[in-house]
């Protein structure tokens, strides 16, 4: 049997914790730990019994929780190389600096040197001065200089001597190959999405019908609804990513897939990553339930609707 539960799914932040067997994985760490946990126990999950965490691509809302996560549980992060990549970079950016902040930042490094010559200066007269014996650091001192306990908060910010990009482990996997995680096997697949892989998609080309052949759930994005979006507050260079062929699919490209081109074997299907600015759940229930008229055990209560501010009752199949 398998536990499937949407703990967030949206713009804000997505996650999904799948359990099958005695393995547990969380699919995307969009919201932060302490979030994670908080919902997870909301669900009767326990955060300690997590074996990896998958990542699907790079998007803030999808890993916005995943170094701190990964850290406090101590478990292996799945990703495709290039996602890894992506995330490296959007976690250590490069910076361009102007000509009067270059001039400014080597004017600050000489004026350190200047001090850290001084400052050896006046460490080897005191040497001297001491002997051998030395003095002990003041008690006060120590506890300045002591390192927080990490356990402590699992939102803590990392310190600067860590590395913001550091996991305990990294495992990679490819688009078209099959792995396990414990009990629990994924068939990764690419989609149209503006990252390396991803549960976004801005249209349904035939090798992802092809894999939605057959699932017992189906989660698919409902993002936004066409009228909405362009008469919403979005920029227009925002509107023309969201509707392009990397971008998201709309209520009615989503209905369209439920009623020509899906095959109807799912128990559930879950209507996920709805805009709250482009979008109501009205509107993506109603247009997805006139696609799936054909199929009437698939309406009332086997039609679900992921959310973005709690989690959605786990389903089992």
């Amino acid at each position: 049997m398998v536990r499937f539960t949407v703990l967030a799914s949206g713009s804000k932040g997505n996650a999904t914790v799948v359990s099958g067997g005695r393995s547990r994985i969380l699919v995307d760490a969009g919201l932060s730990c302490r979030e994670l946990f908080r919902r997870m126990k909301l669900v009767g999950e326990e955060p300690e019994t997590l074996d990896a965490i998958v990542i699907t691509h790079e998007h803030s809302d999808h890993v916005a929780g995943l170094a701190v996560t990964a850290r406090r549980l101590g478990i292996p992060v799945y990703f495709t190389e290039g996602t890894h990549r992506a995330w490296m970079r959007w976690l250590t950016p490069r910076r361009q600096m102007t000509y009067a902040q270059w001039m400014e930042q080597c004017r600050k490094q000489a004026a350190e040197r200047q001090a850290e010559t001084e400052t050896a200066e006046c460490d080897a007269v005191c040497e001297q001065e001491e002997g051998e014996e030395g003095l002990e650091p003041a008690a006060e001192e120590l506890a300045a200089t002591s390192e927080p306990e990490a356990a402590d908060d699992p939102d803590r910010v990392p310190s600067r001597k860590e590395e913001p990009t550091w996991l305990p482990s990294v495992e990679y996997f490819q688009a078209g190959k099959p792995f396990e995680i414990g009990d629990i096997a994924i068939s990764p697949f690419t989609i149209p999405h503006d990252a390396a892989l991803a549960t976004d998609l801005g249209y349904i080309p035939p090798n992802v019908k092809a894999q939605l052949k057959g699932v017992d759930l189906l989660l698919l994005e409902s993002n936004h609804d066409l009228e909405m979006l362009r008469d919403g507050p979005y920029p227009w260079s925002v509107k023309q990513r969201v509707l392009s062929r990397v971008g998201h699919l709309s209520n009615e490209a989503a209905a369209d897939f439920l009623e020509n081109g899906y095959d109807g074997q799912a128990a559930y299907v879950i209507l996920a990553h709805l805009s709250e600015s482009n979008n109501l759940p009205e509107l993506a229930r109603v247009t997805a339930e006139r696609a799936l008229k054909g199929y009437a055990c698939l309406l009332a209560n086997r039609l679900l609707l992921a959310q973005q501010n709690e989690p959605l009752a786990s389903i089992y199949f």
